[in-house]
């Protein structure tokens, strides 16, 4: 693994170069993130006016939001502002995909201090726009805001929308006794570039790039919903975690596959590489790192799975939770030195 070149200490902000927030005022900063916003293809009236107008041709829409703090989310001295803005996105669009439908437009509030530089807006800015574009979605609106005085971290609040098309939502409560359980995207390799990233690597870069943006498997999320998907969630806060929000919600038992689980980890891939230098169990990233945004869905048994979506267990009868080779999750966790997801508060 290579050490980066000597940088900010750990949580310090690069220094402020050219123009800041301050100097720019509100208004000059909308400007200058609206001009590499993108433009959204459902979109009636755009950024700038009181409120923006998003067709729905569905008649529903789908809402969902996610609040990124700096230096709980992301570190200026670890992620560029671009990966900044692709990860923000990522988060938001990954909630649209996991109740199968598509986004439509992203609404963002900016709270940040006013020594902030303009440039790094631009470049968070410029990574959202870079992240929907493939989906035809945008940022539409949105609101700036000093921090507090006391405060000076940037936090971003994103507000996505989405479209059915037609579908019917799939909520984390559908889940039946006899179903499959399967996952399709990527486990662990957030965590693992974490890790990485903590200890003042910088590589493999697969590993790192994988924490700065995520992969999320957004047409995984309409395909699921298609092929009959009782029950979805995206893998945020760990597998272990969300498949215990999927199993409350459901009131099933989620019997998770070890064998499975394990064969996510490549001997030769970055999981397990990075495990061997640090000391650590690569199985552990898999079942508890978030921030993949994998998706996590349950199957009647007859369904064929999408494309990219690999069973990893079934559903039973039962006191809501989740096992692994029938052991508690909270169990295997604690044997592997880890808590079962992240936790908020």
């Amino acid at each position: 693994m290579t050490r980066p070149r000597p940088r900010a200490a750990p949580g310090a902000r690069p220094p402020a170069t050219g123009d800041t927030v301050g100097a720019v005022g509100e208004f000059g900063v909308i400007d200058r993130v609206v001009a590499r916003a993108g433009r959204a293809a459902a979109t009636v009236v755009g950024p700038g006016d009181d409120a923006a107008v998003v067709r729905a041709p569905d008649a529903r829409v789908v809402a969902a939001c996610d609040v990124l703090v700096e230096g709980r989310h992301f570190r200026r001295d670890w992620s560029s502002p671009e990966d900044v803005g692709h990860k923000a996105a990522a988060a938001n669009l990954a909630d649209v995909a996991a109740m199968g439908a598509v986004p439509t437009a992203l609404l963002v509030g900016l709270a940040c201090p006013a020594g902030t530089p303009t440039a790094w807006l631009e470049g968070v800015a410029t990574g959202m726009a870079q992240e929907c574009a493939p989906h035809g979605a945008a940022v539409v609106g949105g609101d700036t805001v000093a921090s507090a005085p006391d405060s000076d971290a940037v936090v971003l609040s994103v507000t996505v929308l989405g479209d059915l098309q037609g579908r019917a939502p799939v909520t984390r409560g559908g889940a039946r006794p006899g179903d499959v359980v399967a996952v399709a995207g990527r486990l662990g390799w957030s965590a693992c570039g974490w890790a990485v990233l903590r200890r003042g690597f910088t590589s493999p870069h697969a590993a790192v790039a994988a924490h700065r943006r995520p992969e999320p498997p957004y047409a995984a999320g309409p395909a699921a919903a298609d092929a009959g998907a009782t029950a979805m969630c995206d893998v945020s806060d760990g597998l272990l975690a969300d498949a215990g929000h999927l199993a409350d919600a459901s009131g099933v038992v989620l019997h998770l596959d070890r064998g499975t689980l394990e064969s996510f980890i490549d001997p030769a891939g970055p999981l397990a590489q990075v495990a061997a230098a640090l000391g650590g169990n690569p199985l552990g990233w898999v079942l508890t790192g978030g921030e993949d945004h994998a998706l996590l869905a349950t199957f009647p048994a007859a369904a064929d799975l999408p494309a990219g979506f690999v069973r990893i267990g079934v559903v039973e009868a039962g006191r809501p939770g989740v096992l692994v080779d029938g052991v508690a999750a909270a169990d295997v966790a604690e044997g592997l030195g880890e808590g079962t997801g992240h936790v908020h508060f």
